[in-house]
């Protein structure tokens, strides 16, 4: 069970309770332990504040349950007509391997959020200059997934007349309950935030880090493809959506990144720089040949 967005939100309010007053008490203090732990205080606030608003608007988004069959159905139709392959092939391969099946349907509960507060606390500590551009595609995605859950759709799990079966159900693991009970609880399968998750920690962390390890990352979406398929708990356009979902994120947020770069620039005493070419690099600034310093 994760962390309810009431208890989100009141531990953002007691930190930032706790900045306020270290603020005041060390307003003069130059000291660089101090001003890392202030902007480490400032982003456990924004953390647990967009933690509160995700699990408040999700429960708000998938209280609507009408049409979230249908909507699967029809889904699951246009799946078949553009000739993907079927989720339901994918868990016939996996359902009876009880062990697998367990590790996949742990995997599905809980390795998405475990993986993305990793993989932010990682660029927080070594790589603070990409940290803010992670942060901000993962924050824009959320929104971005929790506008199209408004409209509901039901999992591969809620039809067991197609040959699904609700795996973590049936190996004693489900974190929903019994079948329909609780349905209005379940209906927001489209998009996948798993598989939008997972895809950003993969490319976030071959983009960034300079392991040769590092392309043992894209291991985490593969598995949370086949996770959250063999388990019935997406379907296949699910995880696509969010994907896309994400690369919009991106895209929205380098172009706030541009847009307050040129207004700084615009901004500056000197004025818009038409060159920007550093001092090095400008041949008038070169020194002759056979200078020496």
């Amino acid at each position: 069970m994760w962390l309810p967005w009431e208890t989100a939100f009141q531990i953002a309010a007691v930190l930032l309770a706790v900045l306020a007053a270290v603020a005041l008490a060390t307003a003069r203090t130059p000291r660089r332990w101090l001003r890392m732990a202030r902007t480490t205080v400032v982003e456990l606030v924004l953390m647990f504040t967009l933690y509160g608003v995700w699990q408040y608007v999700h429960e708000r988004a998938v209280t609507k349950s009408a049409g979230a069959m249908d909507n699967a159905r029809a889904l699951y139709r246009f799946e078949q007509a553009i000739h993907l392959p079927s989720e339901l092939s994918v868990q016939h391969l996996f359902i009876d391997h009880g062990r697998v099946m367990q590790v996949l349907n742990i995997y599905y509960g809980g390795a998405h959020v475990t993986a993305v507060g990793i993989l932010l606390v990682w660029l927080f500590v070594r790589h603070r200059d990409r940290y803010s551009r992670v942060r901000n595609t993962l924050a824009v995605s959320i929104a971005g997934c929790l506008w199209v859950q408004l409209i509901p759709l039901a999992p591969p799990r809620f039809f067991p007349d197609l040959g699904f079966v609700d795996a973590a159900l049936l190996y004693h693991q489900s974190v929903y309950g019994d079948g329909g009970s609780g349905i209005s609880n379940q209906v927001a399968a489209m998009p996948s935030l798993h598989v939008g998750w997972a895809v950003l920690v993969g490319i976030a962390v071959v983009a960034i880090s300079t392991s040769r390890w590092r392309w043992l990352a894209l291991l985490h979406p593969a598995l949370t493809v086949l996770a959250v398929v063999a388990t019935a708990n997406h379907w296949w356009l699910d995880g696509a959506v969010a994907v896309l979902i994400l690369g919009v994120a991106y895209l929205v947020v380098r172009a706030g990144e541009l847009g307050v770069r040129r207004v700084r620039t615009l901004a500056s005493p000197a004025g818009p720089q038409e060159d920007l070419l550093p001092i090095e690099d400008h041949p008038a600034e070169q020194e002759p040949a056979g200078a020496t310093r």
